[in-house]
């Protein structure tokens, strides 16, 4: 059970991870053929995708706060914990991707 659970933490950071590093080099790569200006618009995505990258890591915001609503109230302390770190680990994730953006691009922080 432990074994799973560090899977789910792990994957929850590599997905978040991968969907904000592989949004912004398509959008970058999106802008420089729209004739637009890439680093600027990979800096501005690297933002905005933060949300839906942690959204697309635990499968669906709502599942997520639902199934911590039941075991708060459930009493099953334990388990909303988990939930809560799977959370955590999604937005740190996706909040890596953003600083390695910032890093590559050298972006303002």
């Amino acid at each position: 059970m432990e074994q799973e659970f560090w899977t789910t933490a792990i994957l929850d950071f590599l997905i978040a991870l991968g969907v904000v590093l592989g949004g912004v080099m398509l959008g970058g790569l999106g802008a420089f053929v729209a004739d637009d200006y890439p680093m600027y618009k990979m800096l501005r995505l690297s933002e905005q995708l933060k949300i839906w990258a942690m959204v697309a890591a635990i499968g669906g915001t709502f599942d997520t706060i639902k199934n911590f609503e039941i075991t708060i109230l459930g009493g099953q302390l334990n388990l909303a914990f988990q939930q809560l770190i799977f959370i955590v680990s999604a937005f740190l994730g996706a909040h890596t991707g953003t600083i390695l953006v910032r890093w590559l691009i050298q972006g303002e922080f």
